[in-house]
């Protein structure tokens, strides 16, 4: 055998360079260890959730035409809000009735998207679906802190699409972010005359504006912060052209915090550090997490039309969480993935605020007033709305404020959401002077348009 190799390789020598010895078998060729995978899994992959987007916008075929477990037109896809399978039927992606409808398809898929209004785990018998308004005037109060499990997403709950990549750039090449540099020398003009919160009797209603939707309420004996800001600076946003309104440290002790929604203007994190951890919360569905992962120990999160209350000195104080025209993101992943909407607070004797939080006119504000009548205190949001064809469906304007306060039948109007943070392209007193035009035009009697300084104070006496 030795002998054999050698010849061979005398004949390989002999060969010249590139050829191969006559009778010689071509070698194997070499197999890696592994195998690369081919691309059509990986266009699978990614053309997959493709196909199911596109079938999630578009319209529901025939029953007739799909099989039992795969969406209509699809290959077995599968999308609900808890990760349980599609079973079938596309009319159960139909708004129940009494819902609004379901927002125009073109912009963004996630606005278009239409989920069965199935009740959370751990719902009462008998209690009303999410984001319907209760048949028997308010619900029953939910204990306080109590866990509860939620759809992984809400964006059945917006009334219009959510501006997608078209809208963006439009904005952009319009140049409409933020005011036009003449416009900026109204700030020095923004009315502002910081002060303490007053002091309060049995039976009144306070507020204070400390600027943009933050107010300290005085109301049934408690002390209450709405979507507390006390930051100079939040993400994505100039800094505040006018100072607090009232200081942390003249603040008195906070007895409960509501917030409207999760965006940066209302839910400011270093705020909520100053508090103490066992200060009540009340916060949307979905965003009860958060506030926890922060240490808040006493935190309750409700869906629409629910309520909690609170002990006061003069009795309990319900706290109710009603409807808005918004939507919530505070991280590129987490689109709607908690819930929006504004409170109703009513104290021992029946006296009633509305903290409209962020919102844009529809008819939401209606509903609210038949459900919660005898409103006292209305504090709406009046800036931020230009460009309108963009921020109508999620910010009202100063004539939608005054239409709105009409709506909810509502006593006295604050407006708020104005005179802090540039946020759009109105001129910095533009809402002011619309809200008194429009004030002016609905022939309202002037004394119940509390148009306030950052920092001012007025207090209801229920008895005027």
């Amino acid at each position: 055998m030795t002998d054999q190799a050698d010849q061979a390789d005398q004949a390989d020598q002999a060969q010249p360079a590139g050829r191969r010895p006559a009778g010689r078998a071509r070698p194997a060729p070499w197999t890696p260890p592994w195998t690369p995978p081919r691309l059509g899994p990986i266009r699978e992959i990614f053309s997959g959730p493709r196909r199911r987007l596109r079938w999630l916008a578009a319209p529901p075929e025939s029953p007739a035409s799909s099989r039992q477990g795969a969406p209509p037109g699809g290959s077995g896809g599968r999308h609900t809000d808890r990760g349980a399978p599609y079973e079938g039927d596309p009319s159960a992606y139909a708004p129940p009735p009494g819902h609004p409808p379901a927002a125009t398809a073109g912009t963004d898929w996630r606005s278009d998207l239409v989920l069965p209004q199935e009740a959370p785990p751990g719902r009462r018998p008998g209690e009303p679906q999410p984001g319907r308004p209760p048949g028997g005037g308010p619900a029953a109060p939910r204990p306080r802190g109590e866990l509860r499990t939620w759809p992984r997403s809400f964006a059945h709950r917006l009334t219009s699409p959510l501006p997608g990549v078209r809208a963006i750039a439009r904005l952009a090449r319009e140049g409409r972010l933020r005011p036009p540099l003449e416009a900026l020398l109204q700030i020095p003009e923004l009315p502002f005359e910081p002060g303490p919160a007053p002091a309060v009797g049995p039976g009144d209603t306070a507020v204070t504006w400390a600027g943009h939707a933050s107010c300290v309420l005085r109301t049934g004996g408690l002390t209450v912060l709405t979507d507390p800001v006390w930051s100079r600076r939040i993400l994505g946003t100039p800094a505040r052209v006018t100072p607090v309104g009232v200081r942390w440290e003249d603040l008195p002790p906070i007895d409960a915090v509501v917030i409207s929604h999760n965006h940066y203007d209302h839910l400011d994190a270093p705020t909520l550090r100053r508090l103490p951890r066992d200060t009540p919360l009340f916060v949307p569905a979905g965003l009860a997490a958060w506030c926890r992962a922060r240490r808040f120990t006493d935190v309750t999160e409700l869906d629409w039309w629910e309520a909690a209350e609170l002990p006061g000195p003069d009795g309990p104080v319900r706290f109710d969480f009603v409807p808005a025209h918004h939507w919530s993101k505070r991280t590129l992943t987490d689109t709607c993935r908690s819930l929006w909407g504004g409170w109703v607070i009513t104290d021992p004797d029946g006296g009633r605020t509305y903290f409209a939080g962020d919102t844009g006119y529809g008819h939401w504000f209606g509903e609210i007033g038949r459900h919660y009548p005898g409103i006292d205190l209305a504090l709406l949001p009046i800036g931020a709305y230009d460009p309108r064809w963009m921020l109508r469906p999620v910010h009202t304007d100063p004539e939608e404020a005054v239409r709105a306060f009409g709506d909810l039948g509502a006593r006295v109007m604050m407006p708020m959401h104005w005179s802090t943070f540039l946020l759009s392209a109105e001129p910095p007193l533009q809402p002011l002077l619309r809200v008194r035009a429009a004030w002016e035009a609905a022939g309202l009697p002037r004394e119940a348009l509390w148009d306030l300084p950052v920092g001012g104070s007025r207090v209801l006496d229920r008895d005027d």
